[in-house]
């Protein structure tokens, strides 16, 4: 994590279960929810950029919402696509003159990136690209919105961390959707 306070801020901003889990094992995310009490839009307007692993990407990376899908929702994706766009990936082989591949020296990339100007950083994920990012010190806020339901088999939010990351709880809101939100900085 870098010392500058004017640096922009790399935010791992996640749904995840009760028991812990991103996704079911199936991938799915049915069980989260989109409250609009959760005002996503604030977040959305937060951030510039967009941090995204390969798979990550691949599936939402160039979402885009059915004619049936609500205004509301239409207009969030055009919002998160509208953002600068990093893939961190070794594997990504298409071609998208919308997105920036990193390939190599990750926390080099990421300080020069959060040495330029402009908003935060949502660290969208997956988890190997999380857990790559917990390891190297580069999430500086952890914005994790726990869900009412416990899915038993999927996806961890966390694995492979090699230390402990002592974090101080600067923010907790509960939604009336059952949802917990809870958001952490380092110590």
């Amino acid at each position: 994590m870098s010392s500058d306070d004017n640096s922009r801020k790399v935010i791992l901003d996640l749904a995840v279960t009760l028991d812990g889990l991103i996704e079911g094992e199936n991938g799915e995310i049915d069980w989260c929810i989109m409250d609009p009490e959760m005002n996503f839009d604030d977040f959305l307007n937060q951030v510039d950029t967009i941090f995204y692993g390969r798979k990550s990407y691949e599936a939402w990376g160039d979402f885009q919402p059915s004619l049936e899908d609500s205004e509301d929702d239409k207009l969030m994706w055009k919002n998160i696509h509208a953002k600068e766009k990093y893939v961190f990936s070794k594997k990504f082989k298409f071609e998208d003159k919308h997105v920036n591949v990193i390939k190599d020296n990750i926390v080099e990339h990421v300080n020069e990136i959060k040495s330029k100007p402009g908003k935060d950083i949502w660290l969208y994920g997956g988890s190997s690209l999380i857990t790559t990012f917990v390891n190297y010190g580069l999430v500086d806020e952890y914005r994790l919105s726990i869900h009412p339901i416990v899915l038993g088999k999927g996806k961890p939010l966390f694995i492979d961390i090699e230390d402990r990351q002592q974090l101080k709880l600067v923010h907790s809101r509960k939604f009336k959707s059952g949802v917990i939100q809870l958001i952490y900085h380092n110590e």
